[in-house]
């Protein structure tokens, strides 16, 4: 199994050695023990994540809680095609922007105007967008999450206008108005159990925003957020994303990769959509997957729909292209494991669960074609076996000498501008299996 560093249990069962020593029971686990969503959740390997909302209307990657909701009026929103374009790139989950820090709410909420059921879309039959957007991606078998703000800029009792601050921090201080503070976050709370009571299963609760913590003494009583949402969702994921423990239940953080867990990365430069995009390339995004995947983590890839609600076809097309890659390849990603020797120089390597078959990945650097001779050190073919091109099965050559592999392409793979994955078989350590 990928290595569970910050998901799962911190105990184990412990058996002293030393016959003198006395016995000491095994401690009871700090967080959740595994269970079968959390698996789930990891074999996904990468899923989409939608940014779509109020700011989609205003030509802004960051709203600040003062645009006019009645803006909001996605007309053409069809969420089917969303569900086809993402089924096709490969994916099998997804994460809705529920509430973003302006504090427009994708769902009909009882406790706020600044929603759904309050702008020019409400009378359509698709106006609660959350409830269309879950229902169309569950008939696909797709993990759901609902990401969450838990700063709200247009929140009074979060950023008071009494003040009239230039940034969206809290601008009063909490001991003096405890009221407000309580006010907010018995507001939260409401809000987030709305979202698990109305809508369906919820996979993950995503919440956004970590300087809202005790250590900024915005204490918003996690413990009994993560108790409500996982009594009404059982086996619900909560990633409090930032704050490390026991309510983070793996790391996300943006535009890079860690080790391990999830990295949101974004398709443009930008979180949700914007007219004349700058996107990264389906190779650049096959190379991250590559690496994030070697590394045990799961890739959420950053899409946004457009003002009428649809996936635009730049972006459609860029991810059949990475679809059909993994068509051919995602033998080499899907439900597969960490390796100890898990990277060298361009390449990238990933075990099978049968404990023998290794995969190579080469990712293609930015403007660069195959070269004729792809080489690393460490993870040697057995001998007597065949290194062979994973979406065709075709031997290739290869050689070692001191530990250091060179498998020879053939004329007409090198020079190709597209990523390959290598299949071959290797003793594996027996600690590397799930």
């Amino acid at each position: 199994m990928k290595r569970h560093t910050n998901l799962l249990c911190l105990g184990a069962a412990v058996a002293l050695l030393n016959a003198c020593a006395p016995v000491v029971n095994a401690p009871e686990p700090v967080l959740p023990v595994p269970e079968k969503k959390q698996v789930d959740w990891q074999k996904m390997e990468t899923y989409a994540f939608v940014h779509f909302g109020l700011n989609t209307f205003n030509d802004r990657e960051w709203g600040y809680g003062d645009s006019d909701p009645a803006t909001f009026n996605p007309v053409k929103l069809d969420c089917e095609q969303w569900v086809q374009t993402f089924v096709n790139s490969g994916m099998k989950g997804v994460i809705l922007t529920a509430k973003h820090h302006d504090g427009f709410c994708m769902f009909d909420s009882q406790y706020t105007d600044f929603s759904i059921s309050r702008c020019a879309f409400k009378e359509h039959p698709k106006a609660d967008v959350a409830k269309y957007v879950f229902e169309a991606f569950r008939k696909e078998g797709f993990m759901t999450g609902a990401y969450f703000s838990k700063p709200d800029w247009h929140n009074q009792d979060y950023w008071w206008d009494y003040f009239a601050t230039p940034n969206r921090n809290v601008n009063y201080k909490i001991e003096r108005h405890p009221e407000k503070w309580e006010a907010f976050k018995t507001y939260t709370h409401n809000q987030i159990g709305e979202l698990m009571s109305n809508y369906g299963t919820i996979d993950i609760l995503w919440l956004d925003g970590g300087w809202v913590s005790p250590r900024n003494n915005q204490d918003i009583d996690m413990p009994q957020i993560a108790a409500m949402a996982r009594a009404k969702q059982p086996g619900l994921l909560v990633v409090d994303r930032t704050i490390h423990g026991k309510y983070e239940n793996y790391q996300t953080p943006e535009q890079k990769i860690p080790y391990p867990w999830e990295s949101c990365v974004t398709l443009t430069t930008d979180w949700g959509w914007v007219k004349n995009p700058v996107y990264k390339t389906p190779n650049r995004i096959i190379s991250i997957l590559m690496e994030v995947v070697a590394k045990g983590g799961n890739l959420l890839l950053g899409v946004g729909p457009t003002a009428e609600g649809l996936i635009e076809q730049p972006t459609v097309k860029r991810l059949q292209e990475i679809g059909r890659w993994m068509q051919k390849n995602g033998k080499a990603i899907y439900h597969t494991r960490i390796t100890p020797n898990y990277h060298c120089g361009n390449v990238w390597f990933t075990a099978d669960k049968n404990g023998r078959t290794l995969y190579a990945l080469y990712a293609l650097p930015e403007g660069e074609t195959l070269p004729a001779v792809i080489e690393w050190e460490g993870n040697v073919p057995e001998r007597g076996t065949s290194v062979r091109l994973l979406s065709t099965g075709q031997r290739m050559k290869w050689i070692e000498r001191a530990g250091k592999v060179a498998v020879t392409l053939p004329a007409k793979l090198a020079g190709s501008t597209e990523p390959i994955a290598l299949q071959f078989d290797t003793p594996l350590p027996k600690q590397n299996k799930k």
